[in-house]
């Protein structure tokens, strides 16, 4: 399928409004290095003149993510020369990394599923789960472009989707949303068509199991393999998906991998180069006009041009201690991310140094994690499973535990600091554990030690001794379990509404009744866990316009500069409207870029 030339249609937007009122974090700042820029800037760009040319292409493409391969892979399509230049030794970024969940309203995948979806009911939603955050224009491209953008990658690349049924809209219940889900994932990939190029894909954040294959899809049924017959059947069939593939002498790719190989197959067969290794430190403008990349390759520094643009599609800052310090609430650091270790916000910094806004940098696509010794646990299911709680250090619940992720840590930030929410402690009995998986620890098997020796666990035989071993008010913590009980048993949370929503019941075992969100806690041990705000990586990034466009302070365009993905303001605004709304949009924005330079 051919894009269309103009990604937007014959109106070109105007620039966008002024910044909402939760935008403006960056501004200021961004203006005063805009103005510090304009002092050295025609000295800085002399400089890297002189520096040795690496080469030259209508697109620079920083990234080889969701956003960035996306966008080199239009970029060729269009008949453009290009190249992606890429921080670490890996191709795929986060993306790579991520279960790589893929929210686009409308598109081709899902309506041939049977999604009763149409243009007015995802408009009708988008706006209502971003509200004023976002100008209406962006939200429009992004529904307007995404379907075409899903058939252009099909068309040429291996990648094929499949839908994930039942995995609602987190908010399904607000005008346009759908309980059964928009979000669709890669469908399996054989990563031998990657030749050598297989070895450089950046690794998954949680590998898969040995001789299975699974898909995102897939984890909610192996979470209740012990005590439901579906999740037997599903683990079976994942089972004998790897046999298949091993039979066959294939390499079975699947989530984040599946999409990040797929692509890279895609720029291969369009002759597109990758350099690895090859870290942006700032780039390079000529009268006011990006026009190309200062990088560091082969361990010196130097210039790749751009006839047409760059295209920014580096990550987000979430590696970096000195941005997240300068942004975002306390406490917070580098260490509860499962973003790729890169990501420290190069592009962003760069685009900034240009004189761009920035929105959004106090966010992050945030959910709580269990900081495990060896890297941090995002926590989807297990919060959720019924038979478990989180409570603060008033020993109290704050939240629906089944709620999207994102809120769930936006509330851990939110309350009254007399009684911190962070760190949180997620409280379940041994029922639960003997019946359900808990990250990759089977049913009934113990949790390894360094869990315990590093304070991300406790197991106690009684609330009270659970309770003076997380810190916690033991009187209130048994208050607490006592009251939720009650209300589990009445199968109706009226203290915190969980399970009222249809996304709450994703997760959850539906052989538990009336609710299968809730279940009483009653059999000892008791176990908690520390609960930190974790994220997939952060939202907040280059302020940019409804054709990725990278806006000044004042609402101008940068010429030359675009941005897509986390190195983006997300379009979803502080908010999250299914899984996959950070990759369907970076690929989306990716997409739009490339089309807006063709035109250029």
């Amino acid at each position: 399928m051919s894009p269309s030339a103009d990604p937007l249609g014959p109106d070109d937007p105007t620039p966008a409004t002024g910044p909402s009122r939760r935008s403006v974090l960056g501004t200021a700042t961004g203006a005063a290095l805009a103005l510090a820029a304009g002092a050295t800037g025609t000295a800085g760009s002399a400089a890297a003149a002189d520096l040795p040319l690496l080469g030259t292409y209508d697109v620079v493409v920083v990234g080889s993510g969701a956003a960035g391969m996306t966008a080199a892979l239009t970029a060729a399509h269009q008949g453009l020369s290009c190249v992606v230049l890429e921080k670490a030794p890996t191709f795929g970024g986060s993306a790579a990394r991520s279960g790589a969940g893929v929210w686009i309203p409308c598109n081709p995948v899902i309506l041939a599923a049977g999604v009763p979806d149409t243009p007015a009911k995802a408009a009708a939603y988008l706006a209502a789960v971003v509200g004023p955050d976002v100008p209406a224009d962006r939200q429009q491209a992004f529904l307007r472009q995404g379907p075409a953008m899903i058939s252009f990658v099909m068309a040429n690349s291996p990648l094929r989707f499949r839908w994930m049924e039942g995995y609602s809209d987190y908010y399904p219940e607000l005008p346009g949303g759908l309980p059964g889900g928009r979000s669709m994932e890669p469908d399996q990939l054989d990563g031998t068509i990657l030749g050598a190029e297989l070895a450089r894909l950046n690794p998954p954040y949680m590998a898969v199991p040995a001789g299975m294959v699974v898909f995102s899809a897939d984890y909610k049924w192996l979470t209740l393999a012990a005590v439901n017959a579906k999740g037997a059947a599903v683990a079976t069939e994942c089972l004998a998906r790897g046999t298949k593939a091993a039979l066959l002498g294939q390499k079975p790719l699947t989530m984040g991998q599946s999409l990040a190989a797929g692509l890279r197959a895609g720029l291969l067969a369009a002759q597109v180069p990758v350099w690895l290794n090859t870290p942006l430190t700032d780039l390079f403008t000529e009268n006011g006009t990006v026009t190309g990349a200062v990088v560091t390759r082969d361990g010196a520094a130097g210039l790749v041009r751009a006839r047409r643009g760059v295209i920014v599609g580096s990550g987000g800052f979430e590696h970096n201690a000195a941005l997240r310090a300068e942004f975002q609430r306390q406490p917070i650091g580098t260490a509860w991310t499962v973003g790729a270790k890169e990501n420290t916000g190069d592009g962003i910094q760069a685009g900034r140094r240009a004189g761009a806004a920035l929105d959004l940098m106090d966010d992050a696509w945030w959910g709580p994690a269990v900081p495990l010794p060896d890297e941090p646990y995002f926590c989807l299911a297990e919060r959720t499973l019924p038979g478990g709680l989180l409570v603060n250090a008033a020993g109290a619940r704050f939240v629906n535990e089944a709620g999207p992720y994102s809120d769930v840590v936006h509330t851990m930030y939110d309350r009254d600091p007399s009684a911190p929410d962070i760190p949180a402690w997620l409280v379940v009995d041994q029922n639960y554990r003997n019946r359900y998986l808990f990250k990759d620890v089977a049913p009934t098997l113990p949790f390894p030690d360094s869990w315990y020796t590093s304070g991300a666990a406790y197991k106690e035989w009684t609330l009270d001794a659970l309770a003076g071993r997380i810190g916690v008010p033991a009187v209130a913590l048994r208050t607490t379990v006592s009251r939720f009980n009650g209300l589990a048993l009445g199968g109706k949370d009226t203290d915190f509404h969980r399970g009222d929503s249809a996304y709450d019941h994703y997760y959850t075992d539906p052989a538990v009744l009336p609710d299968s969100c809730l279940a009483p806690l009653w059999l000892p041990p008791f176990h908690a866990f520390r609960i930190v705000p974790g994220d997939l990586g952060t939202k907040g990034g280059l302020r940019t316009d409804a054709r990725a466009r990278v806006l000044r302070p004042d609402g101008t365009v940068i010429p030359g500069l675009y941005a897509a993905g986390n190195a983006s303001a997300a379009v979803m605004g502080h908010s999250y409207a299914g899984a996959g709304s950070t990759i369907g949009p970076a690929m989306t924005f990716g997409y739009i870029a490339a089309l807006d330079l063709a035109t250029a």
